[in-house]
């Protein structure tokens, strides 16, 4: 049975498949010929065939009518059938990927569109898997995608964790619910040679962060000796490694209580001296750190999404120009500020420009990039699956003349 025969079709207005034919994964409301396809005849969900104008099937897509981004492209074979096998191999070439790339099982087995399935998110914790769907689609197909995973991987359990702005776009409301075997309210990390505990129920997004994962490890390297400043420094993933890599001391900044304990029991854990935790608001602390004059070698500035739509556009980028020029004050000669923005709206070119509004107080060089890590893969034709931007940016020290 061809897929044809089994899901309904929606037709695309003249040359609106040219950028699904140049690779892209998304289809909008606006692209589609309602006076012959009518949107609203779609179940909200569902699996369609796509065609082009002229009637040629093209692809398959899970459409959600009731959105503007409204189709997600599955297949770009139209007479695929999507069900658990189909998932299976998905999961499977993702799978794969990681296997080769990681010596360890921790680590996102599932980035959306860099693996072929837009509107998912699976992050692995050894023998625990947590999910966050994000389209209406993959929230319908949840159990075919779960029957895939204890296929493949036999997991000790599955957690579907989900919320957030995108869902609510879907039309789905916050979601957190054990759908297979047991999930603890502990998890352990395993990362740059570090132990870590979260919470995989309370904490942000699935609990973890892996995309700086490298970005983690090349600061290791630069940490000896170093004064370190972490801002919004969450359970210590860069902190801890930073103080067992040398470091000569080392504050974290947290607005949530929560997880500066579970920073400090996580710097237990690995036996590294103890981190001055600051629970405050990042901003306010970072500007009495710099009335009191105090300076770091080495700093992180990692915030949250502080531009979530385009109408948070002009507070959140002021809000990254203001902590920038706050961090950029606080290193001292010599040092090495990593700063980072995770906001799909913030462009690499206006976190430089950010980066230049700071420099003007000293002598400062951008000296290394940084993005995500491996496990998160950037589809070639789809630029919003590449969010997070960071810039290794170095304060010159000045040299004495009768030095030079």
């Amino acid at each position: 049975m061809s897929s044809s025969t089994i899901y309904p079709t929606l037709r695309l207005r003249p040359k609106e498949d040219r950028r699904l034919r140049a690779g892209h994964l998304w289809i909008y409301s606006n692209e589609i010929d309602v006076a012959k396809t009518p949107l609203q005849d779609v179940a909200p969900g569902s699996v369609c065939t796509i065609e082009d104008a002229q009637g040629k099937a093209i692809c398959l897509a899970h459409i959600n009518p009731h959105t503007l981004l409204c189709g997600r492209l599955l297949s770009r074979n139209p007479h695929q059938i999507i069900d658990q096998h189909f998932y299976q191999e998905r999961l499977l070439q993702a799978l794969r990927m990681r296997e080769r790339l990681f010596s360890a099982p921790f680590y996102r087995l599932v980035h959306g569109e860099g693996d072929g399935l837009p509107g998912l998110i699976i992050d692995r914790y050894e023998d625990t898997l947590i999910l966050q769907p994000g389209s209406l689609g993959m929230e319908q197909d949840i159990g075919l995608i779960t029957a895939a995973l204890q296929a493949l991987l036999r997991p000790s359990g599955i957690l579907l964790k989900a919320g957030g702005a995108a869902r609510r776009l879907e039309g789905l409301k916050e979601r957190v619910e054990v759908l297979t075997g047991q999930v603890p309210e502990r998890l352990s990390v395993w990362e740059n040679d570090c132990l870590f505990e979260m919470d995989p129920y309370g904490g942000q997004k699935t609990g973890w962060f892996y995309d700086h994962r490298a970005n983690r490890r090349r600061l290791m390297a630069h940490a000896a000796g170093r004064r370190v400043l972490d801002c919004f420094a969450y359970l210590g993933a860069f902190s801890i490694p930073l103080a067992k890599a040398g470091a000569q001391e080392v504050t974290a900044i947290d607005s949530s209580a929560p997880a500066l304990k579970l920073l400090e029991e996580n710097a237990q854990r690995n036996a590294v001296a103890p981190i001055r935790v600051i629970h405050d608001d990042a901003m306010d602390s970072l500007a009495r750190l710099r009335d009191r004059g105090e300076q770091f070698d080495l700093i992180v500035l990692d915030p949250p999404a502080l531009i979530k739509s385009k109408k948070d556009f002009k507070e959140g980028s002021i809000a990254y120009r203001r902590f920038n020029d706050l961090a950029m004050r606080l290193l001292a000669p010599g040092g090495i500020l990593f700063t980072a923005s995770c906001s799909h709206h913030l462009s690499r070119e206006t976190l430089l420009n950010h980066i230049a509004f700071g420099a003007q107080r000293g002598d400062y060089a951008i000296i290394a990039e940084g993005t995500q890590d491996m496990d998160h893969p950037i589809h070639p034709a789809v630029p919003e699956s590449s969010y997070l931007k960071g810039f290794y940016v170095h304060r010159r020290e000045m040299i004495p003349e009768e030095s030079a």
